[in-house]
């Protein structure tokens, strides 16, 4: 069996109230009227046995009928006894109402209803000087009040109905008419792809709640789009970034072995061989510890000062060959970070290459805190970075313009790769482009 839609277990439920409550307003007016139209006929057989009992007086010890008000009072259905002897008595009362009308002279005060005859007697004792000297009994007819009640209980069970039909057309109308942005963004989305980036539901400017939500779908898919679109071009950037030192190494192996060659070529062509290895394995590394922590999120702890020496240790070669004075400060006291030093460590990396190719002459690495934070600021004398390309420096295959003729400045993963490794544990890199030369703050967490 197929479970009911949203738009059916809706409609059914509002249809189920609405009867529901119909059921009750119709019960409960019903009730009412009931009770309302007994204590009337109550009330009616009692004012005529009253008006007849001001009719009568007993003159020594006997009961005697005075003159009516009107002479339709004769005609009245009051039956007045002396005793069990009847003084008076309708002229047209059936059989068996003169019977119960008898059964209740010389009783107490009290009503009877014959169904066979939908009529209700009210007797009522006649006293004088505290002695009883007769009864009066009068009666009514219920047929009114029982049309009346019929009439009414079918006249509610109409209107009941048709409300609830109005309802349930109102409803269907309205649910339909509301969801019918559902039903099309359902159907929208069931035909897209995985290459359809650009689609949207489009329901225009929000002005309900469904509109709102599709305004809401609408702007989760574009960030979606873009970070899809980032991780395309990252993913780019990566084969470009992997086959690139893979290149030169089948290119150096394959000169290599053409022809026989001296010890010396040999081991020149085996360190670049070896130089190209240690790029495309940092890379690689650094991919694998990015996707580690993202996935798993297990941070670890490690010194911040042997975090930046082992960073400095292995740009110190890139140093050295450019000449240049890389010095770390004396952080006071010495502070500790929440991750692993190893992703610390790729994390710095990318920054003090790119600060190494870029400056003139010294770069100083100083270590602080700020709030939950251990701030790495590196610095350097070179060009620095421009407010407008302070965060497409960070984006890959962006190379900043400052120093373009820097040998070995290239465009590839190093500043994108570092951010992104520094957020996934809930850090960050940034540029300072009020600086005079360059300034990167990397912001790591604090343990």
């Amino acid at each position: 069996m197929n479970k009911l839609g949203l738009r059916r277990r809706l409609f059914v439920a509002v249809l189920l109230t609405v009867g529901l409550a119909l059921v009750a307003l119709v019960a409960g007016f019903n009730v009412v009227l009931a009770r309302t139209l007994d204590h009337d006929a109550r009330d009616l057989v009692r004012s005529r046995a009253t008006s007849a009992l001001a009719t009568l007086h007993v003159t020594n010890g006997q009961l005697r009928v005075g003159e009516a008000p009107d002479q339709a009072a004769a005609d009245a259905d009051v039956w007045i006894f002396a005793g069990r002897r009847p003084l008076e008595q309708p002229r047209a009362a059936a059989a068996p109402i003169d019977r119960a009308a008898a059964a209740l002279a010389g009783g107490a005060a009290r009503y009877l209803d014959l169904a066979a005859t939908d009529t209700r007697l009210y007797a009522v004792p006649v006293v004088a000087g505290g002695t009883r000297a007769g009864t009066v009994v009068a009666g009514i007819s219920l047929a009114p009040y029982e049309q009346t009640r019929r009439l009414a209980l079918i006249g509610s069970l109409v209107f009941g109905a048709i409300v609830l039909v109005i309802v349930a057309l109102a409803a269907r109308w309205l649910l339909a008419a509301s969801l019918r942005p559902v039903v099309r963004m359902t159907r929208q989305a069931a035909t897209w792809s995985d290459r359809d980036l650009d689609r949207r539901f489009g329901l225009g400017a929000p002005h309900d709640e469904l509109s709102e939500l599709g305004a809401t779908l609408d702007g989760l898919l574009d960030r979606l789009a873009a970070s899809l679109r980032r991780e395309q071009r990252f993913s780019a950037e990566v084969a470009h970034e992997l086959r690139t030192p893979l290149a030169r190494v089948l290119a150096e192996t394959e000169l290599a072995l053409r022809r026989e060659r001296g010890a010396d070529e040999y081991r020149r062509a085996l360190e670049l061989v070896h130089a190209n290895a240690e790029q495309l394995a940092r890379t690689v590394d650094a991919l694998v510890a990015a996707a580690r922590y993202e996935a798993v999120g297990e941070h670890g702890s490690a010194d911040a000062r042997d975090v930046a020496e082992d960073a400095v240790r292995v740009c110190s070669g890139l140093a050295s060959e450019r000449g240049l004075d890389l010095k770390i400060a004396e952080p006071t006291p010495r502070l500790r970070i929440g991750l692993d030093g190893d992703l610390a460590e790729r994390i710095l990396q990318p920054i003090l290459e790119n600060a190494c190719r870029y400056s003139a002459s010294n770069i100083r690495i100083s270590i602080a805190r700020e709030d939950s934070n251990i701030v790495y600021a590196i610095e350097d004398d070179g060009g620095g970075v421009t407010a407008d390309e302070n965060q497409r420096i960070f984006e890959p295959g962006v190379r900043g313009g400052a120093q373009p003729e820097v040998q070995g400045a290239r465009a590839g993963l190093g500043l994108a790769l570092s951010r992104r490794l520094a957020r996934s544990v809930d850090g960050d890199v940034v540029a300072d482009p009020t600086a005079p030369g360059g300034r990167f703050l990397v912001k790591l967490p604090a343990a």
